[in-house]
């Protein structure tokens, strides 16, 4: 079974390389996965938003979810089923950026970039649109790019973006009333 994904996987990525890449798009596709390293993109946005007063609710959201979804797929799950990088397995593989020294499974850029997305999406209204749409575009963009550019295996990043979307609708679900009652007591003070 795991001959077979791995098959499956690796035959991904290369018919990626072979009809997906080129020279013009590898620049931008290196940019865009660097967007997600560390989730500082994502650290920041959130920021952002929690020092706003009107998005304060979902930049803090945003964090927690980002929070609990790291802890949960790059501290827990990378370390317990250490899952080698294609490039490592692969020889056919062309990396177009430097190699991370991390395991590969499940994708940590995925799981960040959806955690916060997700939880954009599910906590903000759509007047709001702009900026939830915006998320879920660099997101699903940064996931594809871990592919475009080999650091990635197709089943790292489903199973990442997996984890952030349910990671951050449980957070949005559970933490939104203990969240506005916190802050109504607080105004109150």
């Amino acid at each position: 079974m795991l001959q077979s994904i791995q098959a499956f996987d690796a035959g991904i990525l290369l018919w990626i390389q072979e009809h997906l890449r080129v020279a013009l798009l590898n620049g931008p596709m290196v940019l865009i996965s660097t967007l997600g390293n560390a989730g500082l993109f994502w650290i920041i946005l959130g920021l952002v938003l929690a020092f706003i007063p009107k998005t304060r609710k979902y930049g803090v959201l945003a964090l927690v979810s980002l929070l609990v979804c790291f802890l949960f797929n790059n501290i827990l799950l990378k370390n317990l089923i250490a899952r080698p990088r294609p490039y490592t397995q692969i020889p056919e593989l062309v990396m177009l950026m430097k190699c991370p020294a991390d395991h590969s499974f499940p994708s940590g850029h995925a799981c960040s970039s959806f955690a916060v997305a997700g939880s954009l999406m599910w906590s903000m209204g759509r007047k709001w649109n702009g900026i939830r749409i915006s998320a879920l575009v660099l997101a699903i963009l940064i996931a594809f790019s871990r592919l475009y550019v080999g650091v990635h295996y197709p089943t790292d990043i489903l199973v990442g973006t997996a984890i952030g979307l349910l990671g951050s609708f449980l957070i949005c679900r559970f933490c939104t009333t203990p969240y506005d009652k916190l802050a109504q007591r607080l105004q109150k003070s």
